[in-house]
């Protein structure tokens, strides 16, 4: 069967289409939910270097020493 006789798949998208975190532009599928591989560099580039970080309360702090002793 050739590429031009085989059906085109109608294939529902499995997640709601979001703008891009980075830009604000639409996401694109290859990249989700960026659009383009230059957004996701850039967002992982930021976890890389810290600038992004999981905040800890004093009490989670406090628990983790807890559970040691």
């Amino acid at each position: 069967m050739s590429e031009e006789n085989k059906p085109a798949a109608n294939v529902a998208p499995l997640r709601k289409a979001r703008p891009c975190p980075e830009c604000g532009k639409p996401s694109h599928r290859d990249h989700y939910p960026f659009c383009s591989n230059r957004c996701r560099e850039v967002d992982l580039s930021r976890w890389l270097t810290g600038a992004y970080a999981i905040p800890v309360t004093e009490d989670e702090k406090k628990a983790d020493y807890d559970d040691e002793e």
